[in-house]
């Protein structure tokens, strides 16, 4: 009786979990397509802000961006008022942020595998820059990346119990809260099971894609 009744807390548990998880992704790899752009555009200046970007949030730990955006933004001068996020909202902000870098530089790989001579080739049939890349260089970027982009959702999946830190009841902090109350380890065993369900779910589905993309 009390495993179905920490299976239930920690379904409702998984539901903060998995909603992270799908924000961070809607938002951050689109985020990491254009700052790829960025971090590629014929603009010095662009160039350099961009790499440092990307240079921080992958040289420091998510943890400590975490903290910065929940316990530090309030106490920057004059502007820290309006910086004051909730738990999820600065988890979520935290993660966008950290994964978009990451994504950049899995596209930029993508981008760099690509023949110049593709350019050149859509150039004489007359397409534009936009019709290029759109129906030419993206596609191939994509099968390209597809593999390193599946690694790093399936880290992000088990990097979304680092809210706990924050007080964010997922998955991981609920877990802890039956551990401790129960003083048994048996909640922990059954949240590995959570976490390896949607590991496993997620590798089907990126597999599905790399068959889909491969024609």
């Amino acid at each position: 009786m009390d495993l179905i009744s920490w299976i239930t807390q920690m379904v409702d548990g998984s539901f903060i979990t998995i909603k992270l998880f799908f924000i961070v992704i809607l938002f951050s790899l689109p985020l990491g397509l254009c700052i790829t752009f960025f971090y590629t555009s014929k603009n010095i200046i662009i160039r350099k802000i961009t790499g440092a970007y990307i240079l921080i949030m992958r040289g420091t730990p998510l943890l400590l961006q975490l903290f910065f955006v929940f316990f530090g933004l309030p106490y920057i001068p004059f502007i820290g008022k309006y910086l004051t996020f909730d738990r999820f909202p600065a988890g979520a902000i935290a993660f966008i942020f950290n994964y978009a870098a990451y994504y950049a530089e899995i596209f930029r790989g993508g981008l760099l595998s690509i023949d110049k001579g593709q350019y050149e080739a859509a150039k004489v049939l007359g397409l534009s820059k936009w019709q290029t890349t759109y129906k030419i260089i993206l596609p191939q970027m994509f099968r390209v990346s597809l593999p390193a982009i599946s690694n790093e959702v399936i880290i992000l999946v088990k990097d979304t119990a680092l809210v706990t830190a924050i007080g964010l009841t997922d998955l991981l902090q609920v877990t802890k809260t039956i551990v401790n109350r129960t003083s048994n380890i048996v909640p922990f065993i059954v949240a590995a099971v959570f976490y390896l369900i949607m590991s496993y779910i997620l590798t089907l589905i990126f597999k599905k894609l790399e068959e889909i993309f491969a024609f």
